[in-house]
C-alpha cells in the first residue's frame, strides 16, 4: 500500500486502550483507505467495537477508559486538545446494532443533526425539503416514506429505521461512516437491503462496519481487517483475506475452528 497519508481516511498509530487495569487494544497501527468499504472480523471481546468507539470519541464518555497512541480522521488527530468534539461528531457519523430513530416524526429526524450543527442559520421550508428528499433517496426509503414524512419514525419497520438512521446522518456531510454490526437486529431480507444501501453508499463515504456474519462480510466489504486479543492480526483486500490469509489465526477463525 502506498504511504501517503492523503491516501486514508483514517490512520491510526500505536492506538492503546484500557478499561481501567484491562487492556483492550494493544498497538493498533490501521490505515483505512477514503472512499472504501472496510469490514472488521474477529470473535467476541476482541477490540472490533472497542476500536470503532474510539474513532468516534465515544469512549471517552467512560471515566475509567485511558487511551495512548493517535487516531487521524481526514489528517487530523480527534484527540488533539483543540479539536471541539462536536466536529468529529460532524465528520463521522455512527450507525449501531439496533436502529435508534428518535420519537419523532421521520421529517424531523432528518433534520436534527442539520439543525444543531447549523444553529444562527437561516434555511427555508424548502431548503428543509431538499435535504429531507436528498437525504431519504440516498438510503432508498424516498418512495416508501415521502408520503408518510410526519408520522413517528418508531412506527417504521426495523429495516426501514435503520435506512433512517443512515439518512438522519448524511445531511451533515460526513466524510466516515462507522456501522456496528447494522445489521444484527434485522431479519435476512432487511440485512439484504441494508447491505445493498452500504454498497450504494460507498465511494462518496469512507465505510467501517464491525460485524460478527462473514458471509456478510465477504459480501459488503473490500477490505478486511481480522482482530484478535486486541491485536489487529491481518487487513488485506477482502478476497485475499479469505482465500489466502497470511496468518494461520486468520485461517483458523474464518474456517470456523474457533471464535
Amino acid at each position: 500500500m502506498n504511504d501517503s497519508s492523503a491516501e486514508y481516511a483514517i490512520h491510526t498509530d500505536n492506538l492503546n486502550l484500557w478499561y481501567g487495569t484491562f487492556q483492550a487494544l494493544f498497538d493498533v497501527n490501521l490505515n483505512i483507505r477514503k472512499g472504501l468499504i472496510t469490514s472488521m472480523i474477529g470473535p467476541s471481546g476482541c477490540g472490533k467495537s472497542t476500536f470503532l468507539r474510539s474513532v468516534n470519541r465515544i469512549n471517552e464518555r467512560l471515566g475509567y477508559v485511558r487511551t495512548e497512541g493517535t487516531i487521524e480522521v481526514m489528517e487530523q488527530n480527534i484527540y488533539d486538545p483543540g479539536v471541539e468534539l462536536i466536529q468529529v461528531r460532524k465528520q463521522i457519523g455512527m450507525v449501531f446494532q439496533r436502529p435508534n430513530p428518535l420519537p419523532i416524526s421521520i421529517r424531523e429526524n432528518i433534520l436534527f443533526g442539520h439543525k444543531i450543527h447549523n444553529k444562527g442559520q437561516k434555511s427555508s421550508s424548502a431548503d428543509h425539503d431538499e435535504i429531507i428528499e436528498g437525504a431519504l433517496k440516498q438510503v432508498l426509503l424516498w418512495d416508501k416514506v415521502k408520503d408518510r414524512l410526519d408520522i413517528k419514525a418508531t412506527e417504521l419497520s426495523l429495516e426501514e429505521q435503520q435506512k433512517l438512521c443512515i439518512a438522519r446522518l448524511l445531511p451533515v456531510k460526513p466524510n466516515v461512516l462507522l456501522m456496528d454490526e447494522p445489521c444484527s437486529a434485522l431479519d435476512p431480507k432487511g440485512t439484504a437491503a441494508v447491505e445493498e444501501l452500504i454498497w450504494e453508499l460507498r465511494g462518496e463515504y469512507t465505510i467501517l462496519m464491525v460485524t460478527h456474519n462473514m458471509a456478510q462480510a465477504r459480501r459488503a466489504s473490500e477490505e478486511c481487517i481480522f482482530m484478535l486479543m486486541g491485536k489487529v492480526v491481518e487487513h488485506t483486500a477482502t478476497e485475499d483475506l479469505f482465500v489466502t490469509p497470511s496468518h494461520k489465526e486468520t485461517a483458523d477463525y474464518i474456517e470456523g475452528r474457533y471464535g
